[in-house]
């Protein structure tokens, strides 16, 4: 770590305040006052107040710009020049997968109503999905049997669990 004492005299922090408002970059200043780092740079510009250079149109007029790219058309291939190394892509039509819609009168009619519990008769071997409202008083789990070491019947685990692969499929479609 060098030490900052030695690093910003009073004639460093003048050349650098004259570097920044000539509008030289914190990488340019940093090559020229040597001994210091970028960051460096930018930090004392900040603790010197320096951040907001003049908008000089002559200054500006000094500086090399880069020229700005146009965006690169697609090239096509001609059949007859294609090898097999080097080949266009083929666009493939977007597959959209939708999650099945499960409506909840569907599942709640697939469950008997005898085996749907409260609460406090839910026992470990019953299913905790849960049915309905939990602010109403009709509120209750499925009560089928749970699947050993699974909290949920075997219709309701093939919900609540679905296979990485298609999680992550479904991921990527919604993403476009």
């Amino acid at each position: 770590m060098t030490d900052v004492s030695l690093t910003w005299t009073d004639e460093r922090v003048e050349l650098l305040r004259k570097l920044w408002t000539d509008g030289l970059s914190a990488s340019q200043i940093a090559t020229e006052l040597g001994n210091v780092t970028r960051n460096a740079v930018i930090g004392k510009v900040h603790r010197l107040g320096l951040s907001g250079r003049e908008k000089d149109k002559a200054a500006a007029a000094q500086r090399p710009r880069k020229a700005a790219r146009a965006p690169s058309a697609p090239v096509a291939i001609p059949p007859q020049n294609r090898s097999n190394v080097v080949l266009a892509p083929v666009p493939r039509p977007a597959v959209v997968h939708e999650a099945p819609v499960l409506p909840v009168e569907d599942d709640e009619i697939g469950v008997p109503v005898s085996e749907r519990v409260t609460i406090m008769e839910l026992r470990e071997s019953m299913c905790r999905w849960p049915m309905g409202d939990p602010t109403k008083a009709e509120f209750r789990f499925c009560g089928a049997r749970s699947i050993g070491g699974l909290p949920y019947c075997d219709h309701h685990a093939r919900i609540a669990y679905q296979p990485v692969a298609d999680r992550k499929r479904e991921r990527k479609f919604a993403r476009g």
